[in-house]
């Protein structure tokens, strides 16, 4: 057991690494492209935070394990409304604008409602799979209007630097990354379902090591960005991260392994819903997420791991 421990501990590092360079070489390659910087933002950047998840659901969606693929996006969702920015307005008050919450956060809501919605049945089909994916596409138009008429701070995209003598370098970093990240997603996949038979854990308890597990770049970056002011951008990504997580990456699982979600109960989903919807009212009543409320978000973490056991 002690081997697979070590693979999914080495599966989470390398996967993370792996995603973070996929979507620097992504954004280069954009911009030696002349693409544009709002498409980078919200399209690349934006999908490059679920990479992690996309990978390992995708991976065990393909061998067969839907209810561990969702149960992992189920997980990363509450994890980042919970335990992200739980952890995040322990350290400082994040406070954040009201056309994000207005668009940004509804969206997410709507996404997560939806997903929960074709959960419940305790099956996922794959008409249902293409349903989420046709929701994605219309979320990222929205994702694209909104941000050309967006007054959010500037990010860290313009320090990107785009060398054109570096074009097939980047190509080649690029697809190294990916190979890095399928790679990645199996170690740790092989290393949670290993650990899972032989400790008798639930597959909600799995999707609960994968999820955290790929919702740590999101943990890491809300501390960095605590320690910087960057308040805002904090819950952009965690907004932003949920949507494609509900409904991107849950509907590729469900399009390439559709089947049984039974595992995946009722108190779960409405952990699901529940939690992003508190972590809205908190955010709209006063633009901003205090401490208490931090502690709160974090007792809803605790009822999940409960829940997970």
């Amino acid at each position: 057991m002690w081997l697979d421990i070590v693979r999914i501990v080495a599966g989470l590092v390398i996967l993370i690494v792996a995603a973070d360079r996929l979507v620097l070489s992504a954004v280069r390659i954009a911009k030696l492209l002349s693409v544009s910087s709002v498409v980078i933002g919200a399209v690349i950047v934006g999908f490059g935070t679920s990479v992690p998840e996309f990978a390992v659901s995708a991976g065990a969606a393909g061998s067969g394990n839907i209810e561990l693929a969702l149960s992992n996006v189920v997980a990363s969702n509450i994890a980042n409304v919970t335990l992200v920015l739980g952890v995040g307005g322990l350290l400082v008050s994040l406070t954040c604008r009201y056309s994000v919450i207005r668009r940004e956060g509804l969206l997410m809501l709507g996404s997560v409602v939806l997903l929960a919605v074709i959960l419940a049945r305790g099956s996922i089909s794959r008409v249902e799979g293409a349903i989420l994916i046709a929701a994605m596409c219309g979320a990222l138009l929205l994702l694209l209007r909104w941000s050309k008429t967006s007054d959010a701070p500037e990010t860290d995209l313009e320090a990107i630097v785009a060398e054109p003598t570096r074009f097939r370098v980047e190509i080649l970093y690029g697809l190294a990354a990916l190979v890095g990240t399928v790679i990645a997603s199996q170690v740790l996949l092989t290393g949670v379902q290993n650990v899972g038979r032989e400790m008798g854990l639930s597959i909600l308890f799995m999707g609960l090591i994968t999820g955290v597990g790929t919702s740590l770049p999101e943990l890491s970056a809300t501390i960095a960005g605590a320690r910087r002011g960057e308040t805002d951008l904090i819950l952009g990504n965690v907004l932003g991260s949920n949507t494609f997580n509900a409904l991107g990456v849950a509907g590729v699982a469900a399009m390439i392994g559709p089947g049984s979600t039974e595992a995946i109960d009722l108190p779960l989903l409405a952990l699901m819903v529940g939690s992003a919807l508190i972590a809205g009212v908190f955010a709209y009543t006063q633009q901003r997420l205090s401490s208490f409320e931090g502690v709160i978000l974090l007792a809803g973490f605790a009822i999940y791991v409960f829940l997970s056991v």
